[in-house]
């Protein structure tokens, strides 16, 4: 598929994002409607739609290409989605009910209720400052996908190309916010979950098998060994660790995070937003395991075709990433390119779209505190959170430029590990604010410890091997984040007085 067409397909898709948002937003582009749907979502359309935010598209082509990574990845990753599937639960059971007991907005307004101001706004302030660097991560490697394979040719430069991209999530989501996000991401998710499964069928039509028969090769092969019991202190990928740490990474990044839960919260009641979580589960899971199965499928498919995995431009090295649009876009047909594009543009901007809005809903209510002002100021609300929209947009633009700019692939994967970090704090926090119900904190050490924490968590896991005996840390390590605020919280608590 030459690069012209891959750019029209690109700008018809998004002009139909653009009219959807006009039709939606046309009578009502009100704050109750940016930031809470006007508590009027239909709950199946939540949970379709919040697939296409927690598969980015980092997922969309990272995933497939570590099953066949000389690390040997294989089918591991699916132990981990095991474990965010329990996270999930968790958090349909525990957390929702609480947000939808306060009636909250911003989830992290229960923390100004539970331990006081200044933790509010450390909780708040850590997402904004973790979820603007994972987006703008998650942008930045899709975007390097499209400068290589369409933007290089017309000798559009890089910066132009990021800049594009926000502008066009902008112009689709400033009016109409969550509104126009929860029927966006459904029919983004439609075009995702589609990709995936025409993909599959695709490949196996290439490979000349049926979809049974190629349940059966990927079965056979040496890329679907899923559960890894071996060598529980030096191995990454131990059943037990894979478990526990995507049961504890969900249950921070996604029901203590803004972004996914703030589509939760449009729901009419508690048991609609329960039922939506619940479904969203069950097909989150389904359709990571599709994933692997593509990743499987597009080794076995370069194997008999001669394709070698292409070469990072900065390093030189393999990059496996690079493995689906490389056979997409030059060794299969017109229609699976087209499909691999819609796919990848879906998972993409799906979660991009769902991040800038939560971003800017936290700053109004958090730092702005729009739910509180009188409804005289209305109007010029609506006036300063499109203000404050565009430049949440103009800062992962620059975020984006920045991860450029470094062009070092370990220190940029090395920033999005930190960004992990410090979503521990608020593990910690919302813990200790559930659990320690007869306690208060001295809250203005409450921020040192929010800095204090990931730090701690950091030195640990660098010299984990010395203090733990060649022990290696995976993702399980959020849980010592946590607990280390939860303790060091702890320290600085004293008997809530009658």
């Amino acid at each position: 598929m030459t690069p012209i067409t891959i750019f029209t397909i690109i700008v018809l898709y998004f002009g139909f994002l653009i009219i959807i948002s006009h039709y939606i937003s046309r009578k009502d582009s009100s704050n109750d409607a940016f930031f809470m749907a006007n508590k009027n979502s239909k709950w199946y359309l939540v949970a379709f739609g919040m697939l296409g935010t927690a598969l980015s598209g980092v997922t969309f082509i990272s995933v497939p290409g570590e099953v066949g990574a000389p690390s040997g990845e294989q089918f591991k990753y699916f132990q981990f989605v095991l474990g965010n599937a329990l996270g999930f639960i968790i958090t349909a059971a525990v957390l929702l009910p609480l947000y939808y007991r306060y009636n909250l907005i911003s989830i992290y307004t229960y923390i100004e209720k539970r331990l006081g101001h200044y933790s509010y706004k450390s909780a708040a302030s850590i997402f904004l400052v973790s979820r603007t660097i994972g987006s703008a991560f998650r942008l930045y490697l899709v975007v390097i996908v499209l400068q290589r394979y369409v933007f290089d040719y017309f000798g559009i430069p890089f910066f132009a190309t990021v800049l594009l991209a926000l502008l066009l999530i902008y112009a689709y989501t400033y009016k109409g916010g969550l509104k126009t996000i929860i029927v966006t991401d459904t029919l983004q998710t439609f075009f995702l979950v589609s990709s995936v499964l025409l993909t599959i069928y695709f490949i196996c039509d290439s490979l000349d098998l049926s979809l049974w028969q190629a349940f059966e090769t990927v079965k056979e092969s040496q890329y679907s060994k899923i559960f890894f019991f071996e060598d529980f202190v030096e191995s990454r990928f131990h059943f037990v660790k894979q478990i526990i740490g995507g049961m504890f990474v969900t249950i921070a990044m996604v029901g203590l995070d803004q972004d996914l839960m703030q589509k939760n919260l449009s729901c009419k009641n508690i048991k609609e937003a329960q039922k939506n979580m619940y479904t969203f589960t069950a097909i989150f899971v389904l359709i990571n395991l599709f994933f692997l199965g593509v990743g499987a499928l597009l080794y076995i498919y370069a194997q008999q075709n001669g394709v070698d995995i292409p070469l990072d431009a900065a390093t030189g090295k393999p990059r496996t990433d690079l493995l689906f649009p490389e056979i997409a876009f030059h060794h299969l047909s017109i229609v699976p390119s087209i499909v691999f594009l819609l796919g990848l543009t879906a998972a993409t901007f799906a979660t991009t779209d769902s991040a800038l809005t939560a971003l800017t809903t936290s700053f109004c209510i958090d730092f702005l505190h729009m739910d509180k002002a009188a409804q005289a100021q209305n109007n010029k609300n609506v006036f300063y959170r499109k203000l404050v929209h565009l430049g949440f947009s103009t800062l992962m633009f620059l975020v984006i430029l920045l991860f450029n700019a470094i062009n070092d692939a370990s220190v940029v994967s090395m920033i999005f590990k930190i960004a992990s970090y410090t979503y521990g704090p608020l593990l910690g926090l919302f813990s200790f604010s559930i659990l320690m119900k007869n306690v208060t904190v001295r809250d203005r050490w409450v921020p040192l410890i929010c800095i204090l924490s990931p730090l701690a968590t950091y030195l640990i896991s660098t010299n984990s091997s010395i203090l733990f005996g060649n022990y290696v840390f995976d993702s399980e390590l959020i849980v010592v984040n946590g607990l280390i605020t939860f303790l060091l919280l702890g320290a600085i608590s004293r008997k809530r007085v009658a």
